[in-house]
């Protein structure tokens, strides 16, 4: 971590109780500064020197015959007081990516601009950002992270911005010339893993995934979050795959495993929100950059939730591009109330719609590649398999309408099903779960079979 020593006179604050601070000094203090539940008694002369907001209270409580001034809404706290003081005193301290934020605000509030004595605390301050804090990546998300308490003085002051840019310019650094330090402690992706022959055993060792910077910044609130990788975005430069791994490995960070934790009370709003922000940051890249199985994760999170219809719709549609990688566990999405059945069949059957809709256009507009019909009729397959196996499973649920389940099993085509064992069995646990279909609803669900 990067730090600056400022003065070097040997600290002479004194505590005296809880709430009271002062100078040990020849000379009786002549000024009392209270900064929320704390006293300061300090020295008119080194205050008057350094802060020229310090010179206007000093004079207004002067003509009111007072020698107590109240900090009111002191950015920072008594603490970052007591370090623009000591700054004062010429006393030394120590700034660092956890408290350079609280003393540039307060310095700010304070008015020790350069007008008022050259070499002043603000000049400091920028000196030390600008020239260490924003050149380090961790750093920088520790000041950002920081700045949250200090709103609106860190984002007046243009503090939150050039953190979040400083943050997206290193994730655009070609992964070759990362030279700091950064959190890793998932498994390297199967492209990442892939090295030439010819690398060394210790080049392959060192080498730099790509998704190197995607950690760290799990540890922002999702606002910060949402800015830092619309920056990244904005940058270009970021496969989608990348941005997907990003997402997810937040998602899995701050989204509870649970379904009772999702929908509690207390953390009801901010797992809706954290959904959608997830939800509209996804790439922009047809459901490349995610995987089915996590965009079906984010869209249980977002049913239970109560995200907006417009989001979820979103993500339906990104789901129905990739359906043929998801698996029958991945459908299973809990329905809520007012629904009886246990799994919302009906957002299944808007994503199973969705894809043959999908389906049919690559057959129309592309009829003679052969290549592309080979893999669009693989991929179908495999949905036909799917919804077999997800309609096996929901036909246990005592409370599936006959309608629902003769429906979703229509809306597959027959060029997906050129077998129908799975069909079969789904039919037969359906019809041993519901013994009081009537003689026509049991003919009805049997017609399905050729």
């Amino acid at each position: 971590m990067k730090f600056m020593k400022l003065g070097s006179k040997p600290d002479a604050f004194q505590v005296d109780g809880k709430c009271i601070r002062h100078v040990t000094s020849d000379l009786a203090t002549d000024i009392i500064i209270k900064v929320g539940d704390l006293k300061f008694y300090l020295h008119k002369f080194p205050l008057l020197s350094k802060s020229n907001h310090m010179q206007k209270l000093v004079q207004k409580a002067s003509e009111d015959n007072c020698d107590e001034i109240n900090m009111v809404d002191f950015p920072g706290g008594p603490n970052a007081f007591e370090i623009c003081a000591k700054f004062c005193y010429g006393m030394a301290v120590t700034l660092n990516a956890y408290n350079v934020v609280a003393a540039r605000c307060a310095a700010e509030y304070l008015e020790m601009t350069e007008d008022v004595d050259r070499g002043n605390l603000i000049f400091k301050i920028e000196v030390f950002l600008n020239s260490s804090i924003f050149h380090s990546w961790k750093d920088s998300i520790i000041v950002l992270r920081t700045a949250k308490s200090l709103l609106p003085w860190s984002e007046n002051l243009k503090i939150v911005g050039r953190c979040i840019d400083s943050i997206a310019s290193k994730t655009s650094v070609d992964p070759a010339n990362i030279t700091w330090s950064y959190t890793y402690n998932r498994k390297l992706s199967v492209q990442d893993k892939i090295v030439g022959d010819s690398m060394k055993l210790q080049e392959k060792i060192e080498s730099v995934p790509k998704d190197w910077w995607v950690e760290d910044i799990c540890e922002l609130e999702i606002d910060l979050y949402k800015r830092v990788m619309t920056a990244v975005k904005s940058k270009g430069r970021m496969d989608g795959a990348v941005i997907g791994e990003a997402l997810k490995t937040y998602a899995v960070r701050w989204l509870p495993d649970s379904v009772d934790a999702l929908v509690s009370g207390v953390h009801s709003w901010r797992n809706k929100l954290l959904v959608e922000t997830i939800a509209c940051l996804l790439p922009s890249d047809n459901g490349v950059g995610c995987s089915c199985s996590f965009l079906l994760k984010l869209l249980k999170v977002a049913v239970l939730a109560g995200i907006d219809d417009s989001s979820k719709e979103d993500l339906v549609k990104r789901i129905s591009l990739k359906l043929h990688e998801a698996s029958v566990k991945d459908l299973l999405i809990p329905a809520r109330s007012p629904q009886t059945t246990l799994y919302d069949v009906g957002m299944v059957q808007s994503i199973v719609n969705q894809y043959m809709t999908h389906e049919q256009r690559s057959q129309d507009v592309e009829p003679g590649k052969s290549a592309g019909f080979v893999l669009e009729h693989g991929s179908l397959l495999s949905v036909g398999k799917l919804i077999d196996g997800y309609l096996g499973e929901i036909a246990h649920d005592p409370n599936l309408s006959l309608t629902s389940f003769i429906d979703l099993s229509c809306s597959v085509s027959e060029l997906a099903r050129p077998v129908h064992d799975g069909l079969y069995k789904a039919i037969d646990i359906y019809l041993k779960e519901h013994p009081s279909l009537t003689k026509a609803e049991r003919k009805k669900i049997c017609g399905l079979m050729d």
